[in-house]
């Protein structure tokens, strides 16, 4: 159903526009510790943790192995929280709803978080995760063709930038990536070519203010922002690419920097898809499997993988 005046009223009170997350940042994660909605049923899930070398420390890993695993396909989860917040503990649950939902193994990311590490401290996490599992695939006892990237919000970004730091590596190249409601641009201010950051940026949840504010804590320097790894957009090169499912809500900041990265790789040749969810803020994908519009994704999902199986 459409977003009506009362609701639209709760979500102006919930917006928050003037909390300053570079301020409240350890706050927002203690909440998220203490509130992060769990699945543990060791009837449905095997759940295994993993550990992968990146450098000098470890990157923890946490796969879901659904006891009715209807795929051979591995979804290798990016998390969202604008890269200062979300753990794989305060995804738990969305990872055991996603194994559920779609018959796959979820192995999950837990990169490190700004502002304590800035980029390109979380893609170099996540590619090096994405690249144990393209060269070790007997870890899972899968092909390399199984490997599906997906993230949301922030973790849209980083399935993004390890689709494009591995074409530009040369040592793997994912066949699929899902990027829902994905963080690709960086500008959010009232100057962006975007119409959604102006008519989204307040009222809905999450605002142009809070997006900018983790771009700050997240980069090094202001030329970060020219990184494609950093902002895909930026990317001056589209091919070769994954073939992409992305996914916005219609009432998010985001949703025009997303369906813009679909339609560049689009041009660029290779196989997209653009879902717009009608009615949808930002962060639904979190909600519970019973709301429509959390169905209806996974619907989308599951045609995306079953076509490209």
């Amino acid at each position: 159903m459409a977003i009506n005046k009362v609701m639209q009223a709760a979500l102006s009170v919930l917006s928050y526009p003037e909390i300053d997350i570079k301020k409240t940042y350890l706050v927002e994660r203690e909440i998220q510790r203490l509130t992060a909605r769990r699945r543990r049923n060791s009837e449905l899930y095997r759940i295994w943790e993993h550990k992968v070398r990146c450098k000098n420390h470890e990157v923890p890993v946490r796969i879901f192995t659904p006891s009715d695993r209807r795929r051979s396909s591995v979804l290798l989860f990016f998390h969202g929280g604008g890269w200062v917040t979300g753990t794989i503990d305060s995804y738990d649950a969305v990872c055991a709803d996603m194994a559920a939902m779609t018959g796959c193994v979820v192995a999950s990311v837990d990169y490190r978080l700004a502002p304590e590490h800035r980029f390109p401290a979380a893609p170099e996490d996540c590619y090096a995760v994405a690249r144990e599992l393209f060269l070790n695939s007997a870890l899972l006892g899968i092909q390399e063709s199984d490997i599906v990237l997906i993230g949301d919000s922030a973790g849209g970004n980083l399935a993004a930038a390890v689709s494009l730091m591995a074409r530009d590596f040369g040592e793997f190249l994912p066949r699929r990536q899902i990027l829902i409601y994905p963080a690709t641009g960086y500008d959010h201010t009232e100057t962006s070519i975007f119409p959604s950051v102006r008519e989204n940026g307040t009222g809905y949840l999450l605002t142009s203010k809070r997006v900018c504010d983790y771009l700050a804590l997240y980069q090094n320097s202001e030329k970060d922002r020219n990184n494609p790894y950093f902002a895909p957009l930026a990317a001056l090169n589209f091919s070769n690419q994954p073939d992409t499912l992305v996914i916005t809500a219609q009432y998010c900041p985001l949703r025009d920097e997303g369906e813009e990265y679909g339609r560049k790789l689009r041009d660029a040749g290779n196989n997209v898809k653009i879902s717009r969810m009608p009615d949808a803020l930002h962060g639904y994908f979190s909600l519970p499997v019973r709301f429509a519009l959390v169905k209806e994704t996974y619907a989308i999902i599951n045609r995306f993988l079953e076509e490209g199986a």
